[in-house]
């Protein structure tokens, strides 16, 4: 499987996992392909389509079981697993990801901090004291890290990376800089102004 599964039909299975935990919550037991498109703003043939990739979940006129469904694509995106993090850039982005306390709930544990500001070397954000990113190397040296969230400036980018690539993982980028995967370190460019600028062309072209 793996390799194999488009990248587009990957990042639709986080969608799904939210419309499936509205579902929970209202405790519906069955859904359908055709209820869970509406839900997605899609098709029950792409829903179908996109399960197809993975194995056969429901059954034909009789729909899919919500927490069978639920845990399933957890299972595939490796949800059902703990990770250790560490965070690089512990600014205004690097904040507001420490204390979203909804990852620690999910298996996503930060377990070290680290920043250059001296003003921010020695605060502690959720128990967890800042580290001056000096320390960065000799940390990943010893300690086994899945994930790096990194959220640093544009000029310290390719540094940190440095250090980071083929000893960590994966690298959650929020740095304005593209970075490239490794053979052994996956990586995630996110860039905040994508979803507002494309929003803003929608506004300026709905007809």
């Amino acid at each position: 499987m793996g390799n194999d599964i488009s990248k587009v039909v990957i990042k639709r299975l986080p969608r799904y996992l939210r419309v499936l935990e509205l579902f929970m919550e209202r405790e519906v037991e069955r859904v359908s392909s055709k209820e869970l498109a509406i839900k997605l703003g899609s098709t029950a043939s792409q829903v179908r389509q996109d399960f197809n990739c993975f194995g056969d979940f429901g059954q034909h006129g009789y729909g899919y079981k919500v927490k069978d469904l639920y845990a399933k694509i957890k299972e595939i995106l490796g949800l059902n697993k703990k990770y250790s993090c560490i965070l690089v850039g512990a600014g205004n982005i690097g904040q507001a990801i420490i204390n979203y306390s909804k990852f620690s709930n999910i298996g996503f544990d930060i377990e070290a901090i680290f920043d250059i500001n001296p003003k921010l070397v020695g605060v502690s954000f959720r128990g967890i004291e800042v580290c001056d990113v000096e320390n960065l190397n000799d940390y990943i040296q010893k300690n086994d890290i899945d994930i790096a969230i990194l959220c640093v400036p544009e000029i310290q980018t390719l540094q940190t990376y440095e250090i980071l690539k083929n000893k960590v993982r994966g690298i959650w980028n929020f740095a304005t800089v593209d970075l490239n995967p490794t053979d052994y370190t996956s990586v995630e460019n996110v860039h905040l102004n994508d979803g507002l600028f494309t929003l803003v062309y929608f506004i300026n072209n709905r007809n």
